[in-house]
């Protein structure tokens, strides 16, 4: 019988980080709903539609084939056929992604892949509705977080490892704005589930939030 553990958070909290280690310890498959929302986003992007055109981005999703494949034990995005994992990680992807991600169409066909993946095999998922819209039943659901400043910094390190230009104060302000947008957009907005356990990750290392993680998941099983 599968299981599935659900992290939910703000962006740059470390969800996707901290859900890739606890799946390689406990032998899940990790699914990275936001690189869904991202390559749909790309689409969008690839067919020059607007983020303010909601018609567009209702009618352009219907024509998007976004599946996940492991190859080489590595997590694949495929839009229409084609690898986009290194197209996806862009702030420009990212912001069109919580914009668009807002449609109810693009909503509901993402939504469906996710479900399908976890009643197939134990999953470890990571995003803003986890336990409250795809997973509502998870065997474990965890809200991660972190202070605004934090989670600028923690991004102004990637950008800089990448050889990027960028203004941390920026960086901070479009990560609260991003916030504002996601708990207070109309469907399945980022909130923390009834039963799920709040993690704040500001003063701890990565292998430690993920070693907590797996310990509240074990103390569950």
């Amino acid at each position: 019988m599968s299981k599935s553990i659900a992290i939910d958070g703000p962006a740059g909290a470390g969800k996707s980080t901290i859900a890739k280690i606890v799946a390689k310890k406990l032998e899940f498959i990790y699914v990275d709903t936001g690189a869904m929302y991202r390559a749909m986003a790309l689409y969008m992007l690839k067919n020059n539609i607007s983020a303010q055109d909601a018609t567009g981005i209702s009618a352009t999703c219907e024509s998007a084939d976004i599946t996940i494949k492991y190859e080489n034990g590595e997590q694949v995005v495929y839009l229409n056929g084609e690898n986009v994992n290194g197209m996806i990680r862009t702030e420009e992807v990212g912001n069109m992604a919580s914009a668009s991600s807002v449609n109810g169409d693009v909503r509901r066909k993402l939504v469906e892949l996710q479900q399908k993946l976890a009643a197939e095999t134990s999953v470890v998922m990571d995003g803003r509705d986890i336990g409250t819209v795809v997973l509502p039943n998870a065997d474990l659901k965890v809200f991660l977080t972190a202070s605004s400043k934090v989670r600028a910094e923690r991004r102004y390190k990637e950008l800089v490892a990448k050889g990027e230009t960028c203004d941390i104060n920026k960086i901070e302000a479009d990560i609260i704005d991003r916030d504002h947008r996601d708990m207070t957009r109309e469907i399945s907005p980022l909130k923390q589930a009834d039963d799920a356990i709040l993690l704040d990750s500001s003063d701890m290392g990565i292998e430690e939030v993920a070693d907590k993680i797996i310990e509240l998941y074990n103390s569950k099983a």
